[in-house]
């Protein structure tokens, strides 16, 4: 019997081993960020905090001294959340229209299109910098949020595109072909046929898309302002503060805060994630 279960135990046991490992940077994390000046020096990184301080959290939120002034991440995170939200939901937006014309209006051309489109998902961002740059300044966006939400739009496109493409695909053609037959335009088609049955694949785009744009920082960094930094940038200069003692019980809070509304997602909505994902994969 002992013999028959030993490959599961096994393997839960590997599991969990990796889930210890995975998540060992969390704990230390959140442990020290409840412990005061004294406790960090006396203890180690693994020991529980003798009673829970939230000092260091107050002063990560909204008084800690940064290399540049004495802000929390309170306006980073204002800024992340301005910046992320409409970014999300438009590259999102033109990621489904792109995807539901290239798989089911196609034209003369459009697998080309698509196949160029492709390289902007493999394609290092670093290359895009000083043209970016140069385009926000014609537009009069440079170093704002609008110009970070154009970005992030545009560098999410490619992405956003090819998922809903490839799930688009798997759409019965004569049911367009009916809605067309019957009267249905372009947009009807979309909205009352297509975007229904979008469900997961949207799902999968959001939190890809939300996840990837608030942990951004190469963008955050060189297109923001100094009012219009995002929480990234905000979480870097707090961490290479120029201050003699370093407090790392608040930087640990701050990278807590940094991170917990992508935490927060894939918690809430991690099932929708990984629905989708199966989803697009059954339907090849």
């Amino acid at each position: 019997m002992i013999t028959k279960h030993l490959p599961r135990v096994l393997i839960y046991g590997i599991l969990l081993l990796a889930a210890l490992l995975f998540l060992a940077p969390l704990y230390v994390m959140l442990a020290t960020s409840f412990k005061d000046a004294a406790q960090i020096r006396a203890g180690n990184l693994l020991s529980l905090p003798t009673s829970l301080n939230f000092e260091s959290w107050q002063l990560a939120w909204s008084s800690a001294c940064t290399g540049v002034d004495c802000r929390g991440l309170k306006p980073y995170f204002v800024n992340s959340v301005i910046m992320a939200v409409p970014a999300v939901l438009l590259s999102t937006a033109w990621g489904a229209i792109n995807g539901y014309v290239l798989s089911l209006w196609k034209f003369k051309g459009s697998e080309v299109l698509f196949g160029f489109m492709l390289f902007g998902v493999f394609m290092p961002f670093q290359v895009v910098l000083l043209p970016m740059s140069q385009v926000l300044g014609f537009l009069g966006l440079s170093s704002s949020l609008g110009g970070l939400i154009l970005v992030h739009c545009i560098a999410g496109l490619a992405g956003t595109t090819l998922f809903f493409r490839n799930y688009y695909t798997a759409i019965p053609k004569e049911l367009v072909n009916a809605a067309r037959i019957d009267g249905a335009g372009f947009w009807r088609i979309f909205f009352r046929i297509v975007i229904p049955m979008s469900t997961p694949i949207l799902m999968v785009t959001l939190i890809w898309q939300f996840t990837n744009i608030w942990n951004d920082f190469l963008f955050g960094v060189a297109f923001s302002g100094a009012d219009s930094k995002p929480i990234t940038v905000g979480l870097n200069n707090m961490a290479n503060t120029s201050s003699s003692v370093k407090s790392y019980n608040v930087d640990m809070a701050a990278a807590v805060i940094a991170g917990l509304p992508t935490m927060l997602v894939y918690v809430l909505a991690g099932q929708y994630f990984v629905k989708g994902l199966t989803a697009g994969a059954v339907k090849g």
